[in-house]
């Protein structure tokens, strides 16, 4: 046996005919594997290089079975020297020529030689055991695995069942079918539910659509705050007017037009040029100079992009939107040299290039980095950076005070999992259907939205949350489940109150804007790079 795990091992658990790599086909009943007995063929081809066929029996089984016989000193590892075969039995040996009988004539066509070996767990000669016939008929269904095999008499070699084991082994039988066909009932109507959700979100994402078309987008500048409209807002954008809502919600203060955008993008690929000439000439010397300038910047975008949705397999190199974000993000780095590219960037620039066109991509994007909570972590400004942590404690406390208390015993602060929900605007934490449906809210409500996402996330995750300690708690808020349903985040945003003493979050924020930034040093740490 201890060449046998060597050999080559072919596993066929289904099928009811083998195929050699050479000469003919050999039949077997594939319920030849018994409860203990695993029959094995052995193909001896002339170049002995061995194949084993396991009928009905996955090759886990006869490994299993091996290592077992192996533990219990079963086999020596020592190889002994085979025996010469009797005369009167078909001799055979695991490696070497087989010595052929007398009187035996060779079929030309066959290249091999067939030889049916029983595994067992005990070390005495295995006797056959079939299924009856009788008995088959009183089972359901056919065993396509070990299930009923535990209705199956023992060996001759082992003591008989008596009537209240057998009994007992029928009684587990019938429930192994029975719970087999409730799992399968249940798995049918989960199926079905599933189905029925699917085709309602259908017909409610195709109603939305025509009122979007027709009534909403027509009239936007009256209609976008009436309260038909934000209802039908946060229920999410259909996909196909969600590029269109963004970009009129987002607005254009910043007054860009498309060809504003191709005059940037040419300044880009002409550094991108100049990056590619100097760096192999003298790159040590311009590293300087390149640093003191943000749109260095530029060379950063390249690793970055590699980076950003890789499961998608579309921004990489070589995929259909690698240039468009490349585009769009080197256009902005020339476009605000003073902002210069920073890492995250890329994730808010791909959302926007999945919903709208190159240049429409870029106009929305500049202008979102452009608002003030966005500029304040891009350009990574310190004191303005811990007023909005001050503020997000103040409502943190207010909504969840049990996780806020458990928070601040293991000194977890809002900037060791808040910066990186804000600079991505959550499109790297959350699945992407899921944080394009925080993007639409985001557009409706502004700033605001970010940091009642970001505690609607804390009360769906509290329980699990409260059982961890730091190292957990910042490896689970970096990283969070990739399961993350839709509704039942959007359930924790919806019971999140963005009130604190009767004053909203623009109050609050305010307050904290007046009070200056000693009062909010003393209560919120500086953020951690």
């Amino acid at each position: 046996l201890s060449h046998i795990t060597a050999a080559s091992l072919i596993a066929q658990p289904n099928s009811s005919h083998t195929y050699g790599t050479q000469g003919r086909i050999q039949s077997w009943d594939p319920r030849g594997c018994v409860f203990v007995r695993a029959c094995v063929y052995i193909f001896v081809p002339p170049s002995f290089t061995m194949y084993i066929v396991l009928p009905d029996c996955s090759l886990s089984l006869l490994l299993n079975i091996y290592r077992s016989l192996s533990s219990r000193n079963l086999f020596s590892r020592k190889p002994k020297e085979p025996k010469p075969p009797s005369q009167n039995a078909p001799g055979w040996r695991l490696f070497g020529k087989v010595p052929q009988r007398e009187n035996t004539t060779k079929d030309p066509k066959d290249s091999f030689t067939i030889q049916q070996v029983s595994i067992t767990l005990y070390r005495t000669q295995p006797q056959p055991v079939q299924l009856s016939a009788a008995r088959r008929k009183n089972l359901e269904f056919e065993p396509l695995s070990t299930t009923a095999l535990i209705l199956e008499d023992r060996p001759s070699n082992l003591p008989a069942k008596s009537v209240e084991e057998a009994m007992r082994h029928k009684q587990e039988y019938d429930e192994m079918v029975a719970g087999a066909k409730r799992r399968e009932l249940k798995e049918a109507q989960k199926k079905k539910r599933q189905m029925k959700e699917r085709f309602k979100q259908e017909d409610s994402i195709a109603n939305a659509m025509v009122i979007w078309n027709n009534d909403v987008l027509p009239n936007w500048d009256c209609m976008r705050n009436t309260r038909r409209v934000r209802e039908l807002w946060w229920q999410g954008l259909p996909p196909s007017v969600r590029g269109r809502v963004w970009s009129l919600a987002i607005g254009n203060e910043l007054n860009i037009t498309p060809e504003l955008f191709e005059i940037f993008l040419s300044r880009a690929k002409e550094r991108w040029r100049s990056f590619s000439e100097t760096s192999s000439e003298n790159e040590t010397e311009d590293s300087g100079s390149l640093q003191a300038d943000r749109e260095s910047s530029l060379d950063l975008i390249k690793l970055d992009i590699s980076r950003t949705f890789p499961s998608l397999f579309i921004f990489q190199k070589g995929g259909p939107y690698h240039d468009l974000l490349h585009s769009v993000l080197g256009a902005y780095t020339c476009y605000r040299p003073d902002v210069g590219y920073v890492q995250g960037m890329s994730f808010i620039a791909a959302v926007l290039i999945l919903n709208l066109e190159e240049a429409d991509a870029f106009i929305a994007f500049a202008n979102l980095l452009n608002k003030p909570c966005q500029m304040a972590f891009f350009r990574v400004d310190h004191d303005l950076m811990l007023k909005y942590f001050a503020a997000f404690e103040v409502f943190f406390e207010e909504n969840l005070p049990r996780l806020f208390n458990h928070f601040q015993i293991n000194n977890l602060t809002p900037d060791l999992y808040l910066i990186d929900w804000i600079f991505t605007l959550y499109s790297k934490s959350l699945p992407l259907d899921v944080a394009c449906r925080v993007w639409d809210v985001f557009c409706r409500d502004g700033e605001e939205c970010l940091f009642r996402t970001g505690l609607g996330i804390l009360r769906l995750y509290q329980e699990v949350l409260l059982q961890m300690d730091f190292i957990h708690m910042a490896q689970f808020l970096t990283r969070l489940p990739d399961d993350m349903a839709a509704d039942n985040l959007f359930s924790c945003i919806t019971a999140t109150q963005m009130l604190s003493s009767n004053r909203k979050w623009g109050q609050v924020f305010s307050a904290l804007m007046k009070d200056g930034s000693k009062e909010i040093a003393n209560h919120s740490p500086a953020p951690r790079s």
